[in-house]
């Protein structure tokens, strides 16, 4: 069948003409987003924890560390902290170079050996105080910011999210009313984002020595937002 331009050219012309009707006009729409926060009591506590030994040479201040990390180790085993909740996040061996008084020109020259050992551990926060203490006493004498975190958020940021949808809901049928107008189906449903529970840092409190660390959690806040469009009628 042989091809024909002008039957080509009236289908665009008919398929401009529909597209064109008043009947395809863009349905009014309107765009809310809502947000969510739920809070809750934090259950687990994170720090660092460690050992800094000095020594002649490198070898007396590794065997040093070692002994102490050693017994370290025992305690949080003692205390039933278990392995995956102990993760090494520094060792450094480092050479200690002799002072020189002020204004005296020395050359540098190493006295000694520095060794520093430190993990990170996660810790029930009901157990955090006991625990920093008998690391202390144990032979620890380095402890890093401490922090808070809720071990399943989950539940946490599902009610967020189902927040987020409720003042999504009442703020759209706020707008809804105050310009004379009602909500038809939802068009659609986007999340915005969703923010898991940061921990917050905490400074240790001084005299880690004493007994029975006091140790406050706070709360943990989870958010999320969503944005919903309707068709407005």
């Amino acid at each position: 069948m042989k091809y024909l331009p002008w039957i080509g050219l009236c289908a665009l012309v008919a398929a401009a003409a529909q597209a064109a009707t008043p009947d395809q006009a863009v349905p009014r729409m309107l765009t809310v987003a809502g947000q969510g926060v739920a809070k809750a009591a934090p259950d687990e506590a994170n720090f660092s924890t460690g050992v800094v030994t000095q020594g002649p040479n490198a070898s007396r201040a590794l065997a040093a560390n070692t002994s102490a990390m050693n017994a370290l180790f025992a305690t949080l085993k003692r205390l039933g902290v278990p392995d995956k909740n102990i993760q090494t996040s520094d060792l450094s061996l480092s050479p200690q170079y002799q002072t020189c008084k002020p204004g005296v020109n020395c050359p540098q020259r190493i006295v000694g050996y520095q060794v520093s050992n430190n993990v990170t551990v996660t810790v029930d926060l009901a157990k955090a105080g006991a625990v920093l203490d008998a690391l202390v006493t144990s032979g620890s004498n380095q402890i890093g910011g401490i922090s808070f975190s809720i071990r399943d958020p989950k539940p946490l940021l599902a009610q967020a999210r189902q927040d987020a949808v409720k003042d999504a809901i009442d703020r759209a049928q706020l707008y809804a009313k105050a310009a004379n107008v009602s909500l038809g189906p939802i068009l659609s449903i986007q999340e915005g984002g969703a923010e898991a529970p940061r921990p917050i840092y905490k400074a240790m409190m001084a005299g880690l020595a004493q007994r029975a660390v006091p140790v406050a959690g706070g709360d943990e806040s989870v958010s999320a937002s969503v944005s919903i469009t309707w068709i407005i009628q």
